[in-house]
């Protein structure tokens, strides 16, 4: 019978995850796992390795439900899921795991001719290898996967369930001496050899991996949404079960020492052991070789057919199909070499652990694919089983968490060989993309629910620290860089920037296109240095209106908006006309207004900020203080100080100096006393002369100005600094409280 036709069921992928599951740790390794840790030890083990298994199969099932699972079984639901690049370096990964589960299973087969090794050792003093049978066995399972493909192995996975489960059986029904002379309790059973926990955890855990053998047959489904979510389940909670009833029945038939010592401890305690748990054995061992040589060449092929590998000759030689019956027989062939090289030189306990790390990388890459998706799904995610975010998140922490209990070094070496294959495939296929969205869909829901949250807890409060929230609107942002430079430093640790590139004109297509290509070039420019900015751009027919609408904008982190910085370049007269007649309609919105005039040098941060405080400045000096503050955190500022000119009345300076020194020590800001200088009203040296002689060095000036004083003097207001490079002019709306 061929496979030209999907016409498996549940079945399949039921009993290849139950064979699986059922295999070869269970009659060699387990007996030993109890006798070293106890019942409670091992009960442990079965759940914890099930905090892993569980919510990876409920991640299968959801993701499998969501998208049409095709041949690759988990490297498919990775891949589609994670992206091709991603799905490809998780795929490369899951691969090798399942092509040396198949020499693990065919080595572990060997052990069921325990009997015939002990033969020629007592009677004729002769130690056979254990290659002698192991390399003929992979020899004849690969000529069954060859010549027959899935449909013979399929066919014989039943004959082999079969029997498993009569040894099963037979091993419940047996009794021991040990159980009759011993009376054994879970209520007083103990756990001990903690320090070895993890050593035996990773040589038990590939017994609980296979419940995604089935997920492999996935291009030989009918129904794959419903047959991987029913059977991969129910094989996952059937195993912890009958793990859990093997543990007891181990724990109160066996010393010790029989536990440890005889590695085929089952036949011991089943009825007919001798006979039928070395069968039972090389039953479960072919059955789960036979699963695991099924799977393997399908992901291999899938790997193919998406180009996860440099040479385009590989890939096409890899993704062909027998014409006969429609197998990937290229694909089995690397498989079985790759297989043949670990059965020539390996060794159960060894490949059980390397095995353990495989699965552990795969089953929290599912799990966390499970979880993103539950907060940044997009509209065409809709499985439908849906498991729950919190299992798949338990899914992900427990498998990262067990891999470096295993081996720290080795989990280091492991996620380092996974970086260098994506970085790899990365390299020859960068136009595939994948993880990005799904975790800027994932940010875009978190941001989505903290700006609510944010919101109501404004309503809640009627107290609101102040920080700055700031705007800044221009249409010379390719001339003049200074304003962003500002918005940038303002935005770096205490405040959050929007700054807005304005393309006069009325809406239309082709001005829609245009605002589009420019926030890509300020985007590509300001992303070469380390911007805290977000960039945008507006289309409006006035200034006036683009202000009405910016100053309307919600704050992006969900802070409203209280500042709005206009840029003015000196020589701009008409410039600043413009920021004069807008000012009102500004103010008419609560914002502080801030006004950067910038000659045609940059601003240098070389050199001192210099702050001025005037009588007139009630409202405004406290705002002045913490933006030259805010401004001097950023590291452009780092080599240099901030230096405080406060002009009082004549005969006041030492009330003055009192007031601003209580508040520069209650505040705790980092301005030393040696950096302010009182200075007195002189009606022969105007302010601006003052400022002209002091300033002329500094890198930024800033300056207080009252809204009164701008309706009154216009644009005198500004001028007359001729000595000063940049200067910032500050209007607050209200007076900030420092605290």
């Amino acid at each position: 019978m061929s496979v030209n036709k999907k016409d498996f069921g549940t079945a399949p992928v039921y009993f290849t995850a139950m064979a699986t599951i059922l295999g070869a740790i269970l009659f060699l390794r387990f007996g030993y796992g109890v006798g070293t840790l106890g019942f409670w030890g091992v009960v442990l083990i079965i759940l914890l390795g099930h905090l892993v298994t569980i919510p990876t199969a409920l991640a299968i099932s959801e993701i499998a439900t969501n998208k049409r699972v095709e041949g690759g079984g988990e490297y498919f639901i990775i891949s589609r899921s994670f992206g091709l690049n991603i799905g490809a370096t998780v795929g490369i990964a899951l691969y090798m795991s399942q092509a040396i589960s198949v020499a693990f299973y065919v080595i572990a087969f060997t052990e069921s001719f325990e009997f015939l090794f002990h033969y020629l050792q007592v009677n004729y003093d002769f130690t056979l290898p254990r290659q002698a049978i192991s390399l003929p066995a992979m020899a004849g399972l690969s000529f069954l996967m060859l010549k027959k493909g899935a449909s013979m192995g399929v066919k014989t996975l039943y004959i082999i369930v079969g029997i498993l489960a009569l040894a099963l059986i037979l091993f419940f029904a047996g009794t021991t001496n040990y159980s009759e002379d011993n009376t054994f309790s879970i209520f007083s059973a103990d756990m001990r050899n903690m320090n070895q926990f993890f050593i035996v955890f990773a040589i038990i855990f590939p017994a609980f991996t296979g419940m995604t053998a089935g997920v492999g047959l996935s291009g030989e489904l009918k129904n794959p949404a419903k047959s991987i979510p029913l059977g991969t389940t129910l094989a996952t909670f059937s195993g912890m079960i009958v793990y859990l009833f093997i543990a007891w029945k181990l724990a109160s038939s066996a010393s010790e020492t029989d536990l440890i010592e005889q590695q085929l401890i089952m036949g011991k305690v089943a009825l007919g052991g001798s006979i039928i748990i070395p069968i039972g054995l090389a039953a479960s061992t072919l059955s789960s070789a036979i699963g695991s040589i099924m799977v393997a060449p399908r992901t291999l092929q899938a790997l193919a057919t998406d180009r996860s590998f440099p040479s385009l000759r590989l890939n096409a030689y890899l993704r062909m199909n027998d014409k006969k019956n429609n197998e990937p027989f290229n694909a089995t062939l690397a498989t079985i070499v790759i297989a043949f090289i670990f059965v020539a030189a390996g060794n159960v306990n060894v490949v059980a652990g390397i095995i353990s790390m495989f699965f552990m990388v795969t089953y929290g890459s599912l799990c966390l694919i499970s979880f993103l998706n539950h907060f940044g799904a997009s509209p065409s995610y809709r499985p439908s089983f849906k498991s729950r975010w919190y299992f798949s998140l338990l899914g992900f922490v427990v498998a990262l968490f067990v891999m470096f209990k295993i081996d720290a070094l080795y989990a280091f070496v492991s996620l380092a060989g996974m970086t260098a294959i994506y970085l790899m495939v990365n390299h020859y296929h960068k136009d595939r993309k994948g993880l990005e969205i799904i975790f800027t869909n994932a940010i875009f829901q978190l941001n989505r629910n903290l700006q609510v949250y944010l919101q109501n807890a404004r309503k809640r409060t009627s107290f609101t620290e102040w920080r700055p929230s700031c705007i800044c609107i221009s249409d010379e942002t390719f001339e003049r860089k200074e304003a962003f430079r500002l918005l940038n430093w303002l935005s770096y640790k205490y405040g959050f920037g929007t700054y807005i590139h304005l393309i006069p004109g009325y809406f239309s297509k082709s001005s829609n296109q245009q605002a589009k290509e420019t926030l890509d070039k300020l985007i590509l420019q300001f992303g070469r240095i380390e911007s805290h900015v977000y960039v945008d751009t507006m289309i409006s027919p006035s200034y006036t209106s683009a202000i009405a609408q910016a100053v309307q904008l919600p704050g992006i982190a969900g802070l409203e908006n209280n500042m709005l910085i206009f840029d003015n370049e000196i020589n701009d007269e008409k410039g600043l006309k413009r920021i004069i007649e807008n000012y009102a309609l500004v103010n008419a919105g609560n914002f502080d207004v801030l006004i950067l005039r910038t000659g045609r040098q940059p601003i240098d941060t070389g050199r001192d900020i210099h702050l001025w405080l005037k009588r007139s400045d009630e409202s405004n000096a406290n705002l002045m203080i913490l933006l030259s503050f805010i401004i001097y955190a950023h590291p452009d500022w780092k080599k240099n100080s901030i230096k405080i000119f406060d002009i009082s009345k004549p005969g006041e300076v030492e009330k003055t100096k009192m007031h601003l020194q209580d508040l520069i020590i209650r505040g705790r800001l980092p301005i030393t006393l040696n950096n302010i200088e009182f200075l007195e009203e002189n009606p022969e040296i105007g302010i601006r002369e003052m400022i002209n002689q002091r300033s002329s060095d500094a890198g930024l000036v800033i300056l207080g100005f009252r809204g009164d004083h701008l309706k009154h003097q216009g644009a005198p207001l500004f001028q007359g600094f001729n000595n000063i490079g940049t200067m910032l002019f500050v209007n607050s709306h209200d007076e900030k409280v420092i605290e």
